[in-house]
C-alpha cells in the first residue's frame, strides 16, 4: 500500500500525554470532529469492537447518526496467561494467529486447537447476546469507522480490519483514542486510513493509562449504551 505515514492521522498536542480523556464516552466525543472531517467520507457505518470501543462507538455513532455495527473480535488466550493472547477470531469465524508468538510458546496443534474452540464459544455467545440477531446495513459500498478504546498490540483491530474488508466497504477507516505507536504503524498497513488522536512511542504501553476513569465495561453497562444507539435507530 506503500508510505504508511500517508495513512496515519493524530493530534500532534496530544503525542506521548497521558490522562487525556475522562472516560470512553468523553474519548467518543473528541472522535467526533476528526471522524466528520475524514475527507470524502461516504455513509460511515461505526463498527465497535465490544466491550471497550462500544463506550467509544455509541457516542461518535450519535454525534454522526450513523449506524452502529458490533465487529466482534475476541483474542485467542494463552492457556497459562489468559490475559495474554496469540492471535484473534472474528464474528464470522476468521482466525488470525501470530505465528512468530506461536512458535514461540510452543504449544501443540491440540493446545491451539482447543483455544480457538473457546475462543469461537465465546464469540458465539456474545454476538447473542449484543447484538440478538441483528444484521445491521451491510458494509457494501459504504466507509467502514472501525473503533475501539485504543490499541495495544493491534491484532484484534488487524482482525477486524480484514474480516470487514472481505465485505466489499467503500474503504476501512481506523478511528481510536489512544494507541501505541508499533501498534498504529501496523494497521496503516491494512486500513485505508488510521485516526488515532493519542500516539505514545514509549516502550511500554497501557491503554488505560490515557483515561482519567478506567474500569472494564460490564455486559449490562454494554447493553444499556445500545440500547441509547437503538433507540435513535441507529442499532
Amino acid at each position: 500500500m506503500g508510505d504508511t505515514a500517508g495513512r496515519i492521522r493524530e493530534d500532534p498536542q496530544l503525542r506521548d500525554h497521558s490522562g487525556i480523556f475522562q472516560d470512553r464516552e468523553d474519548a467518543g466525543r473528541a472522535l467526533v470532529p476528526f471522524v466528520a472531517g475524514i475527507p470524502d467520507l461516504k455513509n460511515p457505518l461505526i463498527s465497535a469492537i465490544p466491550a471497550g470501543g462500544v463506550g467509544v462507538g455509541v457516542p461518535l455513532a450519535l454525534a454522526l447518526r450513523a449506524p452502529l455495527h458490533l465487529a466482534v473480535v475476541r483474542k485467542v488466550q494463552i492457556p497459562w496467561n489468559p490475559e495474554a493472547g496469540f492471535g484473534a477470531v472474528t464474528w464470522d469465524g476468521r482466525v488470525f494467529l501470530n505465528q512468530d508468538l506461536l512458535a514461540r510458546l510452543g504449544m501443540s496443534q491440540e493446545m491451539v486447537a482447543e483455544a480457538i474452540a473457546r475462543t469461537r464459544a465465546g464469540i458465539r455467545e456474545r454476538v447473542e447476546k449484543f447484538a440478538a440477531g441483528r444484521k445491521g446495513p451491510g458494509f457494501r459500498g459504504r466507509d467502514a469507522v472501525v473503533v475501539d478504546d485504543g490499541l495495544a498490540s493491534g491484532y484484534t483491530m488487524l482482525a477486524a480490519v480484514d474480516a470487514i474488508r472481505s465485505e466489499g466497504p467503500r474503504r476501512v477507516l481506523v478511528a481510536v483514542p489512544t494507541g501505541s505507536q508499533a501498534a498504529v504503524h501496523r494497521l496503516a498497513e491494512s486500513a485505508d486510513l488510521v485516526l488515532c488522536l493519542n500516539i505514545r512511542t514509549g516502550s511500554s504501553f497501557a491503554v488505560a493509562d490515557a483515561y482519567r476513569e478506567w474500569h472494564d465495561l460490564t455486559d449490562s453497562e454494554v447493553l444499556q449504551q445500545l440500547r441509547q444507539a437503538a433507540a435513535a435507530g441507529l442499532f
